[in-house]
């Protein structure tokens, strides 16, 4: 089942944590997230899974940026979320995605028990102008039925910032 906005807002401080929250933000199903100032961009052409492949950091100024296709682009989003007895998910706002522009490519889907910023995994179709601050993304709550495992370690837990792929240490654990 999906938590109604309603049901968010009453887990706030408890199972759910948005930081900073802004009640114009919440919606009938979901809580809308804002894009950071700044992204990653991959220096190299062609990526490597077994390494970890270098990115360079770009500013989003107030006055916008414009992307290009065929490129992708790593955010984050500027609130820091947590999340205890329920499964976070991320969609991109259908107002973003009738402009093409992706913020998630295949990772929309979080653990229960993550706490950090969400990495927007941007990608558009043709070129766009973005700006900092925008409600870029929704964040929605799924109950958990049976037992869990709560994810508290990993590769990306309690982040602090944008994190750019890091599989290469799968690969070092075999």
């Amino acid at each position: 089942m999906i938590l109604s906005g309603k049901e968010i807002k009453k887990n706030l401080n408890d199972n759910i944590k948005i930081q900073p929250f802004n009640e114009k933000q919440l919606n009938p199903n979901s809580y809308n997230l804002t894009l950071h100032d700044e992204l990653l961009v991959y220096e190299n052409d062609i990526l490597d899974m077994k390494k970890e492949n270098k990115a360079k950091r770009i500013k989003i100024p107030n006055e916008g940026i414009i992307l290009q296709p065929g490129k992708l682009y790593l955010g984050r989003t500027v609130e820091y979320t947590e999340t205890e007895r329920f499964v976070p998910m991320l969609e991109g706002r259908s107002s973003i995605g009738r402009l093409g522009l992706f913020i998630h490519v295949t990772a929309g889907f979080g653990d229960v028990g993550f706490s950090g910023y969400w990495t927007l995994e941007i990608f558009c179709v043709q070129p766009i102008k973005i700006y900092p601050n925008v409600e870029i993304c929704q964040i929605y709550y799924h109950t958990i039925e049976g037992d869990y495992n709560k994810y508290c370690s990993g590769k990306y837990q309690n982040n602090k910032d944008i994190q750019p792929s890091m599989l290469y240490k799968d690969f070092k654990r075999d």
